[in-house]
């Protein structure tokens, strides 16, 4: 399967140090490695929706780092989602930071709430980003895993219908640097962040 993918992509996703990630971090992922681990051992589809509060940032780079690094497990029947508490628009700096990391980027649709697609390898389908919320027709309505990318969301949605599992794994927002020098540095900070996080929960799976 890897034979197909991006090679910048992996590249990248080699060079990812998983012993960098604090042990304090670790325990926070175990349960979605846990929930991963158990869905594989029942040949069961892994559905992993990453909820935020406007679906904007951290919910978009989870779910797209997500399905590219279980493809490069070779780990099956993996399909992520994102959605948000409300829906507004992708950010089009994530966009430019994912680029950044190896995704082909298209525009599906422009206007307020534009639709993006990220390819991560030649031969599998590209992953649709746009703002939505996280029970959106285009999201999963049951047996999935909730994943809160987002303290906010995580407090603001204490019951997520239809999720069989609920893991908070929460992110600082870069939205905080939003029209500062650091901006780009700090996308790309958490894109790199998130993408060696969850290396870490797909390297768990046996």
């Amino acid at each position: 399967m890897k034979t197909n993918m991006n090679v910048e992509i992996k590249n990248l996703i080699d060079s990812l140090n998983t012993s960098e990630v604090p042990n304090e971090r670790k325990e926070i992922l175990q349960p979605l490695v846990e929930y991963i681990q158990e869905k594989k051992d029942k040949n069961e589809t892994i559905r992993l929706n990453f909820i935020c509060t406007h679906n904007s940032r951290r919910s978009h780079l989870s779910q797209i780092w997500a399905q590219a690094i279980s493809f490069y497990y070779e780990i099956k029947n993996v399909y992520s989602y994102s959605g948000g508490t409300e829906a507004t628009a992708l950010f089009p700096k994530v966009a430019e930071t994912l680029q950044k990391n190896g995704f082909e980027m298209m525009y599906l649709s422009e206007g307020e709430n534009p639709i993006y697609a990220f390819k991560y390898a030649q031969n599998e389908a590209p992953i649709i980003g746009f703002s939505k919320e996280y029970f959106s027709e285009f999201n999963p309505k049951s047996n999935f895993a909730a994943i809160m990318t987002c303290s906010q969301a995580d407090g603001g949605c204490p019951f997520i219908a239809g999720a069989e599992k609920r893991v908070p794994i929460t992110y600082e927002d870069p939205k905080l640097f939003d029209g500062t020098e650091q901006q780009d540095e700090k996308y790309l900070e958490r894109s790199l962040e998130i993408a060696t996080e969850l290396k870490f929960v797909f390297s768990q799976i046996k």
